[in-house]
Formats: C-alpha cells, sequence, structure tokens
C-alpha cells in the first residue's frame, strides 16, 4: 500500500485562467496545496497531475524548480490523467486533490483516508454539508483502473469519481460526514470573487510554520461575516454540473 496524493492541476481554466499559479500571501495557489497536503500524516507522496498543453508549461517549471513530482496527460480526460499518474507512482490508494483548493485540511484528508483504510472501499470520500474547498476522496487503484477501461461519458472522462459513485452494485463507496450547516460555505477558486475571499483569509490566517485549520476560517468568518457574502452567488460544482448537460446534448 503507497498513499499517494495526486493534484489535478492545468492553466486553462475558463472562469478564472492561471489560477493554479496565482499568488496568495507571495506563493502560488498549488504551493499552498502542497505544502499543506505535506502535513498528511497519512500521505506518502504527493503528485502534480497536470496536461500536455503549451500552457501548462508553467505548472510544469514549478514543480521542477520545486522537486515537486508531477506527471503530463490529457487535458480533458482527467480520469486517464489519474490513472496513467497512479501507474507511473505506484499509487494505491489514490487521494484525489483539486489545485483550486487551497485550503485544503490535512487533518481532513488524514480523517477520509482513515476511514478509507477502515473496510474495504473502494472509494471514500468527504460527503455531507461541508466547506466546498475541502473535496477529498481516496479510490483504490483497482476501482480507477474498472473506471478508466469502462466509463465512456463525458462527465465520466473529465472528472474521476462519477462512474465509480455512480455504479455502487460494482463498488463499494463511502462517505465522511463530520460537518453539518457548512455547504453554504465556498472557499475554492473558480471566479475572481473567490480570489478576493481567499486572499482575505490567506492574509489572516496564513503562517509558514503551521498551516491553519477549518476552525480557524470558520471563527475568522464569524468575527467577520461579510466575508462570507463576497462569493455567494457563484455555483457549486459547476464544472461538473456542465459535464453533465453535455453528456444529455449527446445523447
Amino acid at each position: 500500500m503507497r498513499v499517494v496524493a495526486i493534484i489535478q492541476a492545468r492553466m486553462s481554466s475558463s472562469r478564472l485562467p492561471g489560477k493554479v499559479l496565482m499568488p496568495l500571501v507571495n506563493k502560488p495557489v498549488l504551493a499552498h496545496v502542497v505544502e499543506r497536503l505535506s502535513y498528511c500524516k497519512m500521505v506518502e507522496k504527493i503528485v502534480v497531475a497536470t496536461t500536455n498543453e503549451d500552457s501548462d508549461d508553467p505548472v510544469v517549471d514549478y514543480c521542477v524548480d520545486n522537486n515537486i513530482n508531477y506527471y503530463r496527460g490529457n487535458l480533458e480526460d482527467v480520469l486517464d490523467r489519474y490513472y496513467q499518474a497512479a501507474k507511473i507512482y505506484h499509487a494505491d490508494p489514490i487521494v484525489r486533490i483539486t489545485a483550486d483548493c487551497p485550503v485544503i485540511d490535512p487533518v481532513v484528508v488524514d480523517a477520509v483516508i482513515t476511514g478509507y483504510l477502515s473496510g474495504d472501499f473502494d472509494s471514500y470520500g468527504l460527503g455531507g454539508e461541508f466547506p466546498d474547498g475541502l473535496d477529498c476522496t481516496v479510490f483504490s487503484f483497482t476501482a480507477i483502473e474498472r473506471a478508466w477501461k469502462e466509463a465512456k461519458l463525458k462527465s465520466e472522462r473529465e472528472h474521476v469519481g462519477p462512474y465509480i459513485e455512480s455504479n455502487s452494485h460494482l463498488f463499494k463507496n463511502g462517505i465522511l460526514e463530520i460537518f453539518k450547516g457548512l455547504d453554504n460555505q465556498r472557499w475554492t477558486l473558480d471566479e475572481p470573487d473567490d480570489y478576493k475571499l481567499l486572499s482575505k483569509i490567506f492574509n489572516e490566517l496564513y503562517r509558514p510554520d503551521l498551516p491553519f485549520l477549518t476552525h480557524e476560517i470558520l471563527q475568522l468568518i464569524k468575527s467577520n461575516p461579510d466575508l462570507s457574502t463576497i462569493n455567494t452567488k457563484i455555483v457549486r460544482n459547476e464544472g461538473y454540473l456542465k459535464s453533465l448537460e453535455e453528456d444529455k446534448i449527446k445523447k
């Protein structure tokens, strides 16, 4: 068993191009994701899975300059990108992380990995009413490999989990529910307003020697309630919803 966190990262975001290398307290967003995952007790290796597109050369350059493991693969087929990266780095299980989640909580990630290891799961992820931006799912290599072979829909290739999570008769899936009433909180990076909020959070809470955690963000927002209104109009999981709509059109 080798627990590997694979971070999907690309520069060609349609809503906020170049977001993964935008600065937060003088460090790229991607650097914060890698740094915070490095505090996970359960993660043995961290890999950035980017694309073969020229636009993602800066992502690779950053990884090379900072001794970060990386893999370059298909732009549209993210499932293939994960499968190929997992093979190269002998990952099993695979922890899926996205580079637009710079406040990913290492304590939460460890809790999800622990939950995965507690049973014979094919996938196990954070579920329930959690803040957008803490997203984390653990997959077995065999589940990823089967999905890679069988998944056909655009939504199943552009995203790693849908084929596995929607076929419960084929896979044993589990969720960890540790948050309630927080699904109205948005701490991910997809739009300019997200960047405004995250900049304020990092300016207040960032420290170079220890990651700030979820409860600290919640306390900051409780003390400054206007923060939570900055990006409330943005639709959650808009990219995945768009993929589902495209599936319907093709049918």
